[in-house]
């Protein structure tokens, strides 16, 4: 007979596991082009949909407090202002000297064309495949590959491959090169689908299941007791490595930047926010900090001809939910950084969170495209015609007035 699992054991599994997983290629890649120019461009897709009410706290509209009970916003709360309407969340403090140098800017109440069903992995497809709407076709290719097929002299990078596929958003046919950490657990994103779809409405399983794909980010023992040894069949926690596994994607990102490669992409998971918000954010913010501080390190004087994008498939509801978390929205905030970044800006037409503001009386309304700045970041880089932007890199786009991104 197969023995139960207790949830206090599949936590304490899932743990030991995750450090082989926040390190494995299949659940954090990275791909790289080479591209003419000098300048470079990272996109870090946040997998799980980040807050962006929280992150970036529009403490300013009178409405927010009456929405969220237990996520105090603004300086009360420990957010940093930024410009008296908006705070940044305390796990994206060791930011705020990009912020005061103007390397570092986020766009608000901003979206892909997804409405409704808030599916995660919809949302990503849709997200990475830049598209108006998720068909056949619309899965063969990613934006960022759009982008390499047509840009002239584009070359693929040495091939540093590591695991199996590429991030949806460089995939296709133009050549890249694929590299990740090293990792002893081999799990397919269709297990990975699996797990999360399977674990996704017990708040403490899809807890602890985000905990694990980023466990490597964290130096903290998974069991200390007798009880926690026993529960584990006898298992050792393996070491906490010194530097997670979101480090080491940005150390290597910026090696390879500073050579040949001018695109990166990779991912990062944990954002996926449905209970204890207060608690479980910051771990994911906090590794996004140290990822972006990183890249600016191990840049150097690269650093000024860079512009870094990190966007998430959807937002989530305005309203705190019974669980102090937050559920599946749809407006949510994008962030950018680097040197070649105009920054020291929020960018938003912002909607107001009365309730006749709300989209379907629930979300963020959006009033941008999310592509919108993505491709406007682009043309700013890498000199591309906007009919070649609303065309063929993100078909059926209206960029719309331009925002001034970059430098």
């Amino acid at each position: 007979m197969t023995p139960s699992l207790t949830r206090r054991a599949f936590l304490i599994r899932s743990t030991v596991v995750g450090c082989s997983l926040a390190a494995s290629p299949l659940l954090t890649p990275v791909t790289f082009a080479a591209a003419p120019g000098d300048n470079r461009l990272v996109v870090i897709i946040l997998r799980g949909a980040m807050d962006g009410i929280d992150v970036v706290q529009p403490y300013g509209d009178p409405a927010l407090a009456g929405l969220r009970r237990t996520l105090v916003a603004g300086e009360a709360g420990g957010a940093a202002d930024l410009d008296g309407f908006y705070a940044l969340h305390p796990g994206l403090k060791s930011l705020l000297p990009l912020w005061q140098a103007g390397e570092l800017a986020f766009a608000h109440a901003v979206s892909t064309p997804y409405r409704n069903t808030r599916s995660h992995f919809d949302g990503q497809d849709l997200l990475e495949a830049g598209t108006m709407g998720l068909t056949p076709a619309s899965r063969t290719d990613g934006w960022l590959n759009r982008l390499l097929q047509h840009q002239a002299g584009t070359l693929s990078d040495t091939a540093y491959a590591i695991g199996h596929d590429a991030l949806p958003v460089l995939a296709g046919p133009a050549a890249v090169a694929n590299w990740a950490p090293d990792a002893g657990l081999q799990l397919s994103p269709q297990a990975r689908r699996l797990a999360e779809t399977v674990m996704h409405d017990d708040p403490l399983f899809r807890m602890a299941l985000a905990e694990a794909l980023q466990l490597s980010d964290l130096q903290v023992p998974v069991a200390d007791d007798d009880e926690g040894q026993a529960e584990m069949g006898g298992m050792v926690p393996p070491t906490p490595k010194p530097a997670g596994g979101h480090v080491a994607l940005a150390d290597f990102a910026a090696e390879r930047l500073r050579g040949e490669a001018r695109i990166a992409a990779f991912s990062l998971s944990g954002w996926d926010t449905h209970a204890a918000q207060k608690a479980t954010l910051p771990r994911a913010l906090v590794p996004l900090a140290e990822t972006i501080l990183a890249l600016k390190a191990g840049l150097g004087p690269v650093w000024g001809q860079t512009a870094v994008l990190a966007m998430t498939e959807f937002g989530r509801t305005a309203r705190e939910n019974g669980t102090a978390g937050t559920d599946h929205g749809t407006g949510g905030a994008m962030l950018m950084a680097g040197g070649a970044v105009r920054g020291g800006r929020v960018l938003a037409e912002w909607p107001g969170l009365g309730a006749s503001d709300l989209y379907e009386g629930r979300d963020l309304r959006p009033t941008r495209d999310v592509r919108a700045h993505a491709a406007w970041a682009m043309r700013g880089l890498f000199g591309l015609d906007r009919a070649l932007l609303e065309s063929a890199i993100f078909p059926g786009l209206d960029m719309g007035a331009d925002p001034q991104l970059m430098l």
